[in-house]
């Protein structure tokens, strides 16, 4: 493990207090515990947050519900005082805040203000951004935020390459972007760990090795390669790459096993108050409860979240969010 990657990591470690830690086991060992009898058992509640600050963007990607402006759920920002209620009920188990679902962070007016909130319950907070509205001023608010993780959505090299998924966007403003907030951190001394996110298609795949090369000339402290998640199967020929190393969908029949992590330890916060079980469920197919009408804790241990445990330990590929689902593949970097 690389050296900035292993204090990235440490960050995160840092953010345990007893409590948490506590917490943490009993999710574990209920977990173990689920897969060894086949019932749905869970002790404690998720370590782990994705909050939606908005659903609102700025692109138009072809495999993406807010890109393509489809969502059947209501679309909107998130409140700051929805967003300090929420981190009140949850600071002191979950201690992983991805301030990210759908859309585009930095469109919300409050997201910064929101960050520096959760930093002072001592939660670690990610992001994930196109980058287009980091400029020299919104960089250094990003350090004064406090904000621990940045994720910089890269996609091709070249703005040819690059806005073939990244519809409506401009190559020169992420890289303007990134260097941006790389040299804003050497001035301070202090920010965030800063990944680019290299999503591989067809398109892009041959741009791999020139990718994880360029971040590194620019001062990026991980390059990351993900696979895509698509939508629609008449066109997954047209966006998977021809390496099946890439993709996700390389073994499609092979059977899913009737466990998820993710549901043990994580949640999903819509802009709107809605609790998802994953962060696949883009269009809040299954949700869970609403953070109006329920505390957080109440929702994580009622009737829905426990029926959509058990309907998972009895046969999870009958969800298509969990078809879709790419957990316990390999990411490539």
């Amino acid at each position: 493990m690389e050296a900035r990657n292993l204090k990235d990591n440490l960050r995160i470690v840092s953010h345990l207090n007893m409590s948490r830690v506590i917490n943490l086991l009993k999710l574990y060992v209920s977990y173990k515990l689920s897969n060894l009898t086949g019932k749905a058992i869970v002790w404690g509640f998720p370590f782990a947050l994705d909050y939606e600050p908005t659903t609102a963007c700025n692109l138009r990607c072809p495999e993406c519900p807010s890109g393509l402006r489809n969502f059947t759920r209501p679309t909107g920002m998130l409140a700051y005082n929805n967003f300090q209620q929420t981190i009140n009920q949850v600071n002191k188990h979950c201690f992983y805040l991805m301030f990210y679902f759908q859309g585009e962070p930095f469109l919300n007016p409050s997201f910064l203000d929101m960050v520096s909130y959760a930093k002072t319950h001592n939660l670690y907070v990610a992001t994930s951004t196109n980058a287009h509205f980091i400029d020299t001023n919104k960089a250094e608010q990003i350090i004064a935020s406090g904000i621990d993780r940045l994720i910089i959505s890269i996609d091709g090299l070249g703005q040819d390459t690059y806005q073939k998924y990244r519809v409506g966007g401009d190559y020169k403003k992420v890289i303007a972007g990134t260097k941006n907030i790389v040299n804003a951190k050497k001035l301070s001394k202090r920010g965030p760990h800063i990944i680019w996110q290299f999503i591989v298609f067809r398109h892009n795949e041959h741009q791999i090795k020139e990718v994880k090369a360029l971040g590194k000339r620019l001062g990026v402290d991980e390059v990351r390669i993900k696979s895509a998640q698509l939508y629609n199967p008449d066109e997954k020929a047209d966006w998977m790459p021809k390496n099946k190393k890439y993709s996700r969908y390389a073994n499609s029949k092979a059977k899913l096993p009737n466990q998820c992590w993710r549901l043990w330890h994580a949640s999903v916060v819509t802009w709107d108050g809605k609790v998802l079980p994953c962060c696949y469920d883009k269009d809040a197919q299954h949700t869970m409860g609403h953070l109006s009408n329920f505390g957080f804790k109440d929702i994580w241990t009622g009737k829905f979240y426990r029926a959509f445990r058990t309907s998972i330990k009895e046969n999870r590929s009958q969800h298509e969010i969990c078809r879709n689902c790419g957990e316990g593949q390999k990411v490539w970097r």
